[in-house]
């Protein structure tokens, strides 16, 4: 069997600090590295990309899952392996996809791989951020993404799924600053996620649900093997489930006038 054709793709906005280096740790294993940014961009992401060899294009940004699908679309691969601009493939991980090149090991529609998350430079090993199996190497044609859902996007496989043993490693965060932004982003964007699946909040979900998500990082997950910072992050977490329930409540009150 002849080795598969790999292209290895990124979706991306304002990656200039990171797309390098993560396209750098795929060129070892890629035939073909493609860029899709959204147009909005404003910094060098473009230029660097394509002095890594990458083929740039850009397509206006609706949501995650719609980029990935239109990224799977221009690739030429029979396959894709997504990766983030933050990202990194590890060189265990590079030598483990050339091994599964190399075997012709190709008999799934798609393969998973676990995730390091890096906070403060920091692999955490607990919270619910470890493991974290991603599921990012997909047979092009086998493969789309679900287009409700707004953020944490979650591909659809017409087949089964694989494992591979090594790791992505992702620099997730290097400053609260950055957590707090993102984690708002994300309360929100699961709080429309939620109506449009016709879910609405209950005032006894402003204290169950930020309560249980602290339990859940922190216990459940074992968020404590990560020590004082592994509170902090649970602790964060909670808040941003309250966010995203007041959220909720908000976008209610909201559609309840427009229909008076």
């Amino acid at each position: 069997m002849p080795d598969p054709f790999l292209s290895v793709a990124i979706i991306a906005r304002d990656e200039e600090r990171h797309i390098g280096a993560a396209l750098q740790s795929a060129a070892a294993i890629a035939d073909e590295l493609v860029v899709l940014l959204d147009p909005r961009t404003a910094d060098r992401s473009a230029e660097i990309a394509a002095q890594h060899g990458a083929v740039v294009r850009y397509h206006p940004f609706s949501s995650f899952s719609n980029q990935r699908n239109h990224a799977l679309g221009l690739c030429r691969g029979a396959w894709v392996l997504f990766l983030d601009a933050d990202e990194r493939l590890s060189a265990e991980l590079v030598a483990e996809l050339d091994q599964w090149r190399t075997e012709g090991g190709v008999n799934f529609a798609g393969y998973s791989m676990p995730r390091y998350n890096l906070y403060f430079g920091r692999a955490l090993q607990g919270g619910g951020w470890y493991p974290d199996r991603q599921l990012r190497l997909l047979r092009r044609t086998q493969a789309h993404y679900d287009e409700a859902r707004l953020v944490h996007e979650l591909v659809q496989l017409d087949g089964s799924a694989g494992q591979l043993r090594q790791h992505l490693l992702h620099i997730n965060i290097e400053h609260w600053a950055e957590l707090h932004e993102k984690q708002r982003r994300y309360a929100i964007a699961e709080a429309q996620t939620l109506v449009r699946a016709g879910r609405w909040a209950k005032w006894r979900n402003l204290v169950l649900q930020p309560a249980r998500e602290v339990w859940r990082r922190f216990v459940t997950w074992r968020g404590y093997r990560d020590g004082a910072l592994g509170l902090a992050l649970a602790l964060t977490m909670g808040y941003y489930e309250l966010v995203k329930y007041v959220h909720l409540k908000a976008l209610a009150r909201v559609r309840s006038h427009d229909r008076v």
